[in-house]
């Protein structure tokens, strides 16, 4: 996994993706305390809103984005996009009213909406070879582990040593970091096409997402891996303080055991992936997420009180393992079912939709956890996320292809979705996706 690291456009790229997520996450629980520190046991309510509010800006501003984004140099809009986070990050200590959570969060959620498709589209154009692609998933899946893992840690002892409102700089920092590690490095040229209006780049990337059969059956994963992430994420804080009266490090740890368990699985999945498809591995993990949901509703419903603390560690770590299950191979597919000019669209179709899933269990998690008991929540929540998980093993074909040969009748003869990299056009009606640029023409 480690291997990619010596190729140095990447490392600069994992590294600042590292410092940028450490930050994030020490932002994710203070927001979590501020908004309890706000709003008390309705604090459920508050992160609930504040991250479907997240969720609105990541819908329906990334694809536009993507449309955008190839009219600027990617180092520097990814530069650009940094420095708002950072100077955003810095506003949230001063807040003292929860509408400005709500304005302060759409502002800076905006910027990552923009930030993060481009980057992650940047990765299979530095490393071409399959093999360190996976590395390289597998390996950014472990960054988002350890920031589950380690910034809660971290957030313990500086919130025990300074207040939590001092984390919110700590965010700014790790934005400023990553803007310094992207200043160093040379990346390559987005690959568009000039001559098509961003209007229908963005129009293009969606319609390839939902005419590729995996990428819907991956649409449906997405909900299942946000039913059970929403339950973590919303109602982790009321949950440990408020039902089980444990404190600020308890939940800290609460959420560093749904990273360790996501971690775990991130080491493994390269491994897996020699010897199992993606189709096997990621319909497993989607499987696995609300099944965990009803047993932990049956263990809180039955247990004593001084048992939930560890049924609940372990919970939170088996669901974490199966999540990364999901969304460790993701990337593969993306790449797979796309050209290079039009990795960015479709991997900012994949965040879009994507968190179009959270945009529902966000606030039905928080308003859920509000009104009614943890196992109905559970319950509930395990319910969105079965069907979903049975749908994509229905939308994905057992016999799927690595690359797919489907028909594009309404992409224009001159886009590039439609040229092999030798610059030869296959049949305008049909295309080999994720043709493989060392490839003779076929």
């Amino acid at each position: 996994m480690f291997s990619v690291l010596v190729n140095r456009t990447y490392r600069h790229l994992f590294f600042a993706q590292v410092v940028a997520l450490f930050g994030t996450g020490l932002m994710t629980v203070a927001l979590a305390l501020l908004a309890y520190d706000l709003a008390g046991t309705d604090a459920g309510i508050v992160l609930g809103t504040a991250l479907a509010i997240k969720m609105i800006v990541y819908v329906t501003l990334s694809p536009v984005a993507a449309g955008f984004a190839a009219r600027f140099p990617r180092r520097a809009f990814l530069i650009f996009l940094d420095l708002v986070r950072a100077t955003l990050a810095l506003a949230l200590p001063f807040v003292d009213a929860v509408w400005q959570i709500y304005v302060l969060i759409a502002l800076l959620q905006s910027a990552s909406a923009a930030f993060t498709p481009t980057f992650q589209a940047t990765i299979p154009d530095i490393l071409t070879d399959e093999d360190d692609y996976t590395n390289a998933l597998s390996l950014s899946r472990l960054a988002y582990d350890l920031e589950n893992l380690l910034s809660p840690m971290a957030a313990a002892i500086l919130v025990s040593a300074i207040g939590f409102h001092w984390l919110f700089t700590w965010t700014s920092a790790g934005f400023l970091v990553s803007a310094a590690l992207v200043f160093y490095t040379a990346l390559p040229a987005m690959k568009a096409a000039q001559t098509e209006s961003p209007i229908k780049r963005i129009k293009n990337g969606v319609k390839i997402y939902l005419k590729t059969p995996r990428l819907r059956a991956l649409m449906a994963l997405n909900l299942t891996v946000a039913a059970s992430g929403a339950m973590v994420i919303v109602n982790g804080v009321v949950l440990v303080k408020s039902k089980l009266g444990l404190s600020d490090t308890d939940l800290a740890l609460s959420m560093a055991a749904y990273g360790g368990g996501s971690m775990a699985t991130a080491f493994l999945v390269p491994k897996f992936l020699k010897r199992y498809t993606e189709r096997s591995v990621m319909l497993t993990g989607g499987a696995m997420l609300p099944t965990l949901l009803l047993v932990f509703a049956a263990l809180y419903s039955n247990l004593a009180e001084n048992a939930l603390w560890p049924a609940l560690l372990i919970s939170w770590a088996f669901m974490g393992a199966s999540m990364s299950a999901v969304l460790v191979p993701s990337g593969r597919l993306l790449r797979n079912s796309a050209h290079a000019e039009d990795r960015p669209l479709v991997f900012a179709a994949q965040f879009a939709l994507s968190h179009a899933g959270w945009l529902i269990t966000y606030p039905l998690a928080g308003w859920l956890g509000s009104a009614g008991s943890i196992p109905q929540t559970l319950t509930v929540l395990a319910l969105v996320a079965a069907p979903a998980a049975l749908s994509a093993c229905w939308l994905w074909p057992k016999d799927d292809p690595r690359f797919l040969i489907h028909d594009h009748p309404d992409l224009p003869p001159d886009h590039p979705h439609l040229i092999n990299a030798h610059g030869n056009r296959h049949g305008h009606d049909f295309v080999i996706d994720g043709l493989h640029p060392n490839w003779p023409d076929r």
